[in-house]
């Protein structure tokens, strides 16, 4: 007599298995105890729980990741309510200046109390400063050639850009303000409306303070405002 052969123990694919009851969310409806025998592995400790204990740490683990990213959401709107807030104090005060030389005060004040930019250049052309009673008051400079071609150097064919400043730029860019002992940075962006109206730097004696991987929306929205306060400031022909 022949001894039968026994069939190979077949064993279900977890991935069918795990689909067919996605299919049948009603599987467990009547199959209570069934439940409360299922063993899975414990998170964080050796051995294994009841599936409803592990329910309940994954809906904690949940409930916790939920509230982490909650709070970083209202932290990045108190900071953006913050941004605003000081970005209107800025604006507010540009716009009350009377003149070239308290704009570019203002400018320095507002952006190193509420922006901790320690230090500000704004770069005008002989063609806005020329009819001025007296010469620009720092920082506000009269852009000569020779630092016309380093910031359009330094823009390298861009509106604005962040960058290191060598010791010797920030001597001819920032000649009002003390250089560092090696490096700093700066964002600086062009300033125009219709043509050319110079330049605006924002420095700091940190060579880290302005990266070049930095967004440079912030300085460009500054430089549209400056250009247009500056072309309404400047005194005319007929003034």
């Amino acid at each position: 007599m022949t001894r039968a052969v026994p069939e190979p123990r077949k064993t279900l694919d977890p991935d069918v298995v795990a689909q067919w009851l996605a299919r049948h969310p009603d599987f467990f409806v009547g199959r209570e105890g069934l439940l409360q025998q299922l063993r899975v592995p414990h998170p964080e400790a050796r051995g294994a729980t009841s599936l409803l204990e592990r329910l309940v740490i994954d809906l904690r683990s949940r409930a916790e990741h939920a509230e982490g990213r909650l709070e970083q959401l209202l932290d990045s709107a108190r900071h953006n309510e913050a941004q605003y807030r000081r970005t209107r104090e800025l604006i507010l005060a540009l716009l009350e200046a009377e003149d070239g030389d308290a704009l570019g005060q203002a400018l320095a004040t507002q952006l190193s109390e509420r922006f901790q930019t320690p230090a500000v250049a704004l770069w005008c052309p002989p063609s806005l400063t020329d009819r001025e009673p007296r010469p620009p008051q720092a920082p506000r400079h009269v852009l000569d050639e020779h630092t016309a071609q380093r910031l359009s150097a330094l823009l390298d064919d861009r509106t604005s850009r962040c960058t290191r400043l060598t010791r010797s730029d920030w001597q001819r860019l920032l000649p009002h303000a003390a250089a560092p002992e090696k490096s700093g940075s700066c964002a600086l962006t062009r300033l125009a409306v219709g043509e050319p109206l110079g330049y605006l730097v924002l420095a700091s004696p940190s060579p880290d303070h302005f990266r070049a991987s930095m967004d440079t929306l912030f300085t460009e929205y500054v430089g549209d405002v400056v250009a247009r306060l500056l072309v309404r400031l400047t005194p005319s022909d007929h003034g």
